[in-house]
């Protein structure tokens, strides 16, 4: 019998820190560093894959989904979408 396949569109933001690039993703709150933005694209899609394979295996998928946000809807799971990101400038008072 074949594997069965699960796909979805995540939101990822890549971010430059110094030498390293960061990929997160807040639908599933998971992020992974690399050396450029093709490395860290890759080990982006190796934790997400991991993290896919370990609650699949674990029974967990949909309870975890449902703690981050996701929604079933009819057979498909659709996660949170992300509105906007955006700077802003906030002031807190400083010692």
């Amino acid at each position: 019998m074949g594997r069965v396949m699960l796909e979805f569109k995540l939101p990822v933001s890549i971010l430059r820190e110094g030498k390293k690039f960061i990929a997160y993703t807040p639908a599933l709150d998971l992020s992974t560093s690399g050396d450029s933005h093709k490395e860290v694209r890759e080990r982006f899609s190796e934790i997400v894959n991991i993290f896919f394979e370990e609650v699949v295996k674990r029974g967990t998928l949909d309870e975890v989904l449902r703690s981050l946000g996701w929604r079933r809807i009819r057979t498909k799971w659709q996660p949170p979408i992300v509105i906007s990101q955006e700077s802003q400038t906030v002031r807190v008072p400083a010692k």
